[in-house]
């Protein structure tokens, strides 16, 4: 790779990573609210319209941009502007078709998919998603087009365009609902309308967007026909799209299976059955919350390790995986940690209005926090051997581990003893086998073996310090401030266990030579912020 070249994609890689930095950081202003608006029911409406359309999402989208993308930037490389240009006209006929048969499965079958779920009242909150999808898959074709040209703002505006429009509307709907009297189910379904209307204003923005940047250049170049392009896109995105999708689908089998076992094995009713599984999801937002921020670091390793691996350079292919790994340690670890140790604090901290909730949901974090950990080692093992060309093997060990939390998920939520406290039992287990079994391949397939023990041990021992460290001063200020206000008094102990922690482990990350140099050289300002640490 190119100087120029590598230059560009950091710059590319940085645009992305502080995109989603801020639709994140758009996003918890939206969640934590919005969770205290909702109340539990309306939490299970909320996300179990969000599972559907993620299913459908991830199956129309997640490889096919991908593809368009790569595909895109061969040509432009090439200097094939024609075929450049097939390659997108054919493209937007794909995802106009699966769009479409998106948007009628949650639209008209709206009825069934909520009776599959044994939640009827999430029929509203469906219907009013339902559009998004159409939208997205448009939108997802002209974000891999403008990518493969080497053109991250275009995605980057796009995203925070979704966030804001999500935070701006959704929140005000559902809040106005809510303040009319209204049902959960009608408050879940005017809080996902903003996700809806978010999804049109970003594609009006890129199509206007395209419309208005269009290259006037001519070209000699002779394209391949429209069927041989679709083939193309076809045989790179669904590889990448059954690996992607396939969580997303054994999740929706996992929420039908959690809410059918409280209902039919435990005789509860679908609104009990809700209030039980609003709260776990309460927790589950916090689960998701890391990895999003923690993955984009390190997918700034994976094409560099991708032009090492071209060159047959093994010795640069280790290095840049084994900085990957380190990264991940360092920052995935303490995160999760963090969030199993406090994980009851925390859950108070972001309801307010929901104790009740926030009592029921934290023992659900306490064990996620640790889950929190293997979603990030899945998410970075995953890529690693799509770098390696084993596409498929992600495929089969996300199944196996779905296919281990589907089974646990039956047997422990139909226990009355366990009920829904087996769910998370049964997602940490699930990733612990992903991430167990990708680190055994990734080890397989690798030219020079990735020394696990070396890489985890002291983010480890620095991680359950700093756990240590959260928990104990946490519990001094708690007790300290007994006989004052509840909330604030927990609020105040829970940021101060925070940065006890977050000192303490900056203290042992430098102190014990975790962080090293050459992990930071292909991060954006990793040299300033190597040279800032005195790191070797």
């Amino acid at each position: 790779m190119s100087a120029k070249k590598k230059q560009s994609f950091l710059g590319g890689a940085a645009i992305l990573a502080a995109a989603v930095a801020i639709v994140k950081g758009i996003g918890f202003f939206y969640k934590i609210p919005l969770n205290n608006i909702l109340g539990k029911e309306g939490k299970t409406y909320f996300d179990s319209a969000y599972q559907i359309y993620n299913v459908l999402l991830s199956i129309s989208t997640a490889g096919l941009p991908l593809a368009l993308s790569k595909l895109v930037s061969e040509a432009q490389a090439q200097g094939r502007e024609n075929e450049k240009r097939r390659l997108f006209s054919t493209a937007i006929w794909i995802f106009f078709a699966l769009g479409l048969a998106g948007f009628a499965i949650m639209f008209f079958g709206t009825r069934s998919v909520a009776e599959m779920l044994h939640n009827e009242s999430a029929y509203w909150a469906i219907r009013a998603l339902s559009p998004a999808v159409f939208c997205v898959c448009l939108l997802a074709c002209m974000r891999g087009y403008t990518q493969g040209q080497g053109n991250m703002t275009p995605t980057a505006v796009s995203q925070v365009l979704e966030a804001l429009s999500k935070l701006g509307i959704g929140l005000a709907l559902a809040w106005y609902i809510f303040r009319l009297g209204m049902g959960q189910e009608f408050v879940a379904a005017g809080a996902i309308l903003g996700v809806t209307i978010g999804t049109v204003l970003s594609m009006f923005f890129l199509t206007g967007y395209l419309l208005t940047h269009r290259s006037p250049a001519e070209a000699l170049d002779v394209s391949a026909g429209r069927g041989t392009l679709a083939k193309r896109i076809l045989a790179i995105g669904i590889p990448i799209t059954l690996s992607n999708s396939a969580m997303s689908v054994i999740n929706l089998v996992d929420t039908s299976i959690v809410m059918g076992r409280l209902q039919n094995g435990l005789g509860l009713t679908e609104e009990a059955a809700a209030s039980l599984k609003g709260a776990y999801g309460y927790a589950m937002d916090m689960l998701n919350l890391p990895p999003s921020f923690v993955f984009p670091v390190t997918m700034s390793l994976i094409p560099v390790a991708a032009a090492a691996l071209a060159r047959k350079d093994h010795r640069e292919t280790d290095r840049i995986i084994s900085s990957a790994f380190r990264l991940i340690a360092i920052l995935a670890l303490p995160c999760g940690v963090g969030l199993s140790v406090l994980s009851t604090p925390i859950m108070r901290l972001v309801l307010p209005a929901q104790p009740e909730a926030a009592l029921e949901a934290g023992p659900h974090l306490q064990i996620l926090g640790l889950a929190c950990i293997f979603v990030c080692v899945m998410n970075l093992t995953n890529a690693i051997l799509q770098t390696y060309g084993k596409v498929h093997l992600p495929v089969l060990t996300v199944i196996l581990g779905g296919l281990v939390k589907i089974i646990l998920n039956y047997v422990l939520v139909g226990k009355p003893e366990i009920n829904i406290h087996g769910a998370p039992i049964s997602t940490l287990c699930c990733y612990v086998v992903i991430a167990g079994l990708n680190l055994f391949l990734v080890w397989l397939y690798s030219p020079e073996k990735p020394r696990y023990l070396q890489i985890f041990a002291k983010p480890v021992a620095a991680s359950v310090l700093m756990g240590g460290a959260a928990w104990a001063v946490h519990g001094f200020v708690s007790r300290a401030l007994s006989g004052h206000s509840a909330y604030g008094a927990n609020a105040i102990a829970t940021l101060c266990g925070i940065l006890a922690g977050v000192i303490v482990y900056a203290i042992l990350v430098v102190a014990l030579r975790i962080l090293r140099a050459e992990d930071l050289k292909t991060v954006p300002h990793g040299k300033k912020l190597a040279k800032m640490l005195h790191l070797r």
